[in-house]
């Protein structure tokens, strides 16, 4: 019974521990939702630029609500993106006392470059694959034998467009963020990863070919870089084990000089 109550502490520190870190991570995500509603109107604005640069001048709303919950989407996914570092952060305290000093240098590198990768994926998405996707599906209106076919885009099915499409790219530059981080805890190998580079090709084209729309161009876009993502991936995971190594060799060369000073 004494070594169950000896474990009770610990596991009650780190559940208060996480409702902490829980509790900030809601806090931040509802003062930048709240201050997006605001601005909801203008970030609207800013999302649907595209299709006006696409040429599309007029979009429908077919739910009396619907305007009043489009800023509300718009509100939450503004707040979303500029609450992630703040959350990733809060992650990132919650594990950090759990590890070593060595580690948690190992780890804050990532921890630095995910919003960065995120924000360069989704600015990739909204400035080129957009673009680049809405001049495909809009140009299949026009005349049909004596009939004028028009797009009249839906706000919502537009802004769930714009969204998959900048969480998608988002979170697929993550992609050497994650390949780093398991390799570093062991799981896979650098010689797994560069053997299964025709893999990871394969599945650049799936997950792009999921993320984004049916046309060989927006499919591109996202799958070019996902496949140069992951080649440039192995290339920090060879440097970064070699520092490893060196370093670890450099430990064991002072352990021995302590154990034998005559050496």
């Amino acid at each position: 019974m004494s070594e169950i109550d000896d474990t009770q502490a610990p596991l009650l520190d780190h559940l208060i521990e996480l409702r902490k870190r829980l509790i900030w991570s809601i806090l931040s995500l509802l003062l930048a939702f709240g201050s997006c509603l605001y601005f909801a109107r203008g970030i609207l604005s800013f999302l649907v630029a595209p299709l006006k640069a696409a040429g599309q001048v007029k979009i429908i709303n077919t739910d009396i609500f619907g305007g009043f919950l489009v800023e509300v989407k718009v509100a939450f996914f503004a707040g979303l993106m500029i609450a992630f570092p703040i959350i990733a952060n809060q992650l990132w305290q919650f594990v950090a006392p759990g590890l070593y000093r060595r580690e948690k240098q190992a780890l804050l590198p990532f921890l630095l470059a995910t919003p960065v990768l995120f924000m360069a994926g989704a600015a990739m998405a909204y400035f080129v694959a957009v673009p680049v996707a809405l001049k495909f599906l809009l140009g299949f209106q026009g005349n049909l034998g004596g009939v004028q076919q028009t797009a009249l885009p839906d706000v919502n099915s537009y802004l769930k467009f714009i969204m998959q499409f900048i969480f998608g790219f988002g979170i697929s530059f993550l992609l050497p963020v994650l390949l780093m981080l398991l390799e570093h805890a062991g799981i896979v190998t650098y010689e797994q990863l560069k053997g299964a580079w025709r893999y990871a090709i394969v599945a650049s084209v799936a997950i792009a070919a999921v993320l984004t729309p049916p046309d060989v161009g927006s499919q591109l876009l996202l799958a070019g870089p996902l496949v140069g993502l992951y080649f440039l991936s192995l290339v920090a995971i060879y440097f970064t084990r070699r520092r490893r190594e060196r370093v670890r060799a450099g430990e064991e060369a002072e352990a021995e000089a302590e154990v034998d000073p005559a050496a």
